[in-house]
């Protein structure tokens, strides 16, 4: 648990005042794992449960649950139960950052895991650098983790994310893209990106469009991107407005061909889109061509298995969203298992993690890599008669 001097940190940086709360009395710090502490394991999360992204939020917290319920049906972690104490950040970074506050300094959680999208995790980050208390983020922009020491990640970094795109572009002669982007923190700096990853292969953005998290109308972004006349179009954003920039590229004849982001894998994408879905590429995890996986692939049986028991529990697939929240609590529980709660050891654990199988990827970390996963990681995807196809 946390000795005064930290907690203290967590007040400063957060601007609480909880003079009781440090009063209390604390196991000493340094205890590790059961050799001094009784009682459950404490994990906190931080989710976009409702707002902009609900489409995300909602399943990973199904998703916790359903492990949590499942791990402590199994006796917990060597005899131990797990607490799984969720908050609703309703998309916003404020929200995200009273919460992961409250998570550390009420409910005094050993891990943090959360949020859903990327402004809400850069709203945590300073709070766990800070107190400090290692995170486990869920969201993609690799600004969370750079430069980080007590912060990591399980949705694959938009870098990667781009080398597939660009890679395939190169390949099928695209010289030049129009990107309309997601203008929250998932949207940030992808730009650059593409122009730092796409410059070597003579691939170049020569348009960007921007739209809110939660635009409903596209027009005026889809008439520019028509009009730049790009060899190809890139759609960078979350459902449900990722599938309606799609739908209005299909109402006003763009009539290129169209990349998304690796923000669409769900259903609710599939649903907004419908058939205008049809023929898009994105890069994705392998979760949502799960039955459709060669026999080898390291990561079929954890996928299935995991698909399977989500089935089973929400008559529902899951979707990638809940595939990074199912990697979060199964990182967060490898290293609350090998090192107990003293945060410092939970950090080095992780950075240690080496060829650790989940759903979003086959993770191996470093202190100067907190997201493991490379561009191997994902797979291209197209959709056909609202179903998501491995291209092979």
């Amino acid at each position: 648990m946390f000795g005064s001097a930290k907690r203290l940190a967590v007040l400063l940086a957060a601007g609480a005042l909880l003079a009781a709360g440090c009063a209390e009395e604390q196991p000493a710090p340094g205890a590790q794992g059961g050799e001094a502490e009784t009682g459950p394991f404490k994990i906190g999360a931080v989710l976009d449960i409702t707002g902009a992204g609900a489409s995300l939020g909602v399943p990973e917290r199904d998703t916790l649950t359903l492990l949590t319920e499942q791990l402590n049906a199994q006796g917990g972690i060597d005899g131990r139960q797990v607490e799984m104490i969720i908050e609703d950040n309703a998309s916003t970074e404020d929200g995200a950052a009273r919460a992961a506050t409250k998570l550390i300094t009420e409910d005094q959680v050993d891990i943090l895991l959360g949020a859903s999208r990327t402004g809400p995790s850069l709203a945590m980050r300073p709070i766990a650098e800070s107190t400090p208390i290692p995170m486990i983020s869920l969201a993609a922009n690799a600004a969370i983790v750079n430069g980080s020491q007590w912060v990591f990640k399980t949705a694959q970094n938009d870098s990667v994310v781009i080398e597939n795109i660009v890679r395939d572009a190169a390949s099928k002669g695209y010289r030049t893209l129009a990107l309309a982007r997601d203008a929250s923190g998932f949207g940030e700096g992808v730009r650059e990106l593409f122009d730092e990853i796409g410059g070597p292969q003579g691939v170049s953005v020569v348009a960007v469009e921007s739209f809110a998290p939660d635009a409903t109308d596209f027009t005026a972004q889809m008439v520019n991107v028509r009009n730049a006349n790009a060899d190809a179009v890139v759609i960078w954003g979350i459902p449900p407005a990722a599938g309606l920039a799609q739908k209005a590229y299909v109402q006003l004849g763009v009539g290129k061909p169209v990349y998304q982001s690796h923000g669409i894998g769900n259903q609710v994408f599939l649903d907004t889109a419908a058939e205008a879905a049809d023929g898009l590429v994105a890069p994705l995890g392998r979760l949502v061509v799960a039955d459709q996986l060669p026999e080898d692939d390291p990561q079929k049986k954890v996928i299935t298995d995991f698909v399977a028991a989500y089935r089973a529990e929400y008559d529902a697939a899951p979707s990638t969203f809940a595939g990074h929240a199912y990697d979060g609590f199964q990182l967060a529980v490898d290293a609350l298992r090998n090192a107990g709660t003293e945060p410092d050891a939970i950090r080095q654990h992780l950075e240690g993690v080496d060829d650790f199988v989940g759903v979003s990827g086959t993770f191996t970390m470093s202190p100067d890599d907190h997201s493991g996963l490379t561009a191997d990681d994902l797979v291209l995807v197209t959709v056909a008669n609202k179903q998501f196809q491995l291209v092979q």
